[in-house]
């Protein structure tokens, strides 16, 4: 009797350890590709004739990876987790926006080109944590809406359903914010419409992500 209540304890132990290690790499994933996505937007690339923002290739596993912190997590931990995130780029774009005022080393000649690439434009720093900060949290409200008022089955429906929303509201608040009134009218929209199309095209490429974690926070 006791050997078979110390192998059950041992296995829930196991268990709790993997679903802590899970939840350290969902987070820390969903925030790495968060600040990697914020210095990939200082580049405008053209692709296939549309102009797009270098953090539209990995900003959009954000949302995947939120809806994961959520299964795993409970609604709270994914808030709590989007706005972490937030203050976590308003402090790099701050450091980056220090590093730049400092006085070079002599010997060193990279000075222009590290201001030039990384000393923050603020609008577009706003705009962005705006965008993220505005979308993810609709997604997480969007996402609670699924699960609890329609059903728990068909996990892909949900991230679906959460993602076709705030993400088309992520790039509306991002492009405008940062670049209307600085760009044409017909360049914002291209932005927009090639951030919406790859977008959605990494949701289906990282929607089967969400069946790599098990149900275990509050909806």
């Amino acid at each position: 009797m006791n050997l078979a209540l110390s192998q059950e304890q041992s296995r829930t132990k196991d268990t709790t350890i993997t679903m802590t290690q899970t939840g350290v790499l969902v987070v820390a994933a969903y925030i790495a590709a968060q600040i990697l996505a914020d210095i990939g937007s200082l580049k405008i690339a053209l692709v296939a004739g549309m102009s797009v923002d270098g953090g539209t290739f990995i900003y959009p596993l954000t949302f995947t990876l939120r809806d994961m912190v959520h299964k795993l997590l409970g609604r709270k931990a994914a808030r709590s987790v989007v706005i972490t995130a937030g203050v976590i780029n308003l402090l790099m774009a701050g450091y980056f926006a220090f590093l730049s005022k400092l006085t070079p080393d002599p010997t060193w000649t990279y000075q222009e080109a590290f201001v030039t690439v990384l000393n923050p434009v603020w609008r577009i720093v706003v705009a962005s944590i705006v965008a993220e900060l505005t979308s993810e949290l609709l997604d997480t409200e969007l996402y609670h809406l699924w699960v609890t008022r329609i059903t728990k089955r068909y996990q892909w429906a949900r991230v679906l359903f959460s993602n076709s929303i705030s993400i088309p509201v992520d790039s509306l608040v991002f492009c405008w914010g940062a670049f209307g009134g600085l760009m044409p009218a017909a360049v914002v929209w291209s932005i927009f419409w090639a951030n919406v199309l790859i977008k959605g095209v990494t949701t289906l490429i990282s929607l089967p992500g969400i069946y790599l974690v098990e149900e275990q926070g509050e909806a």
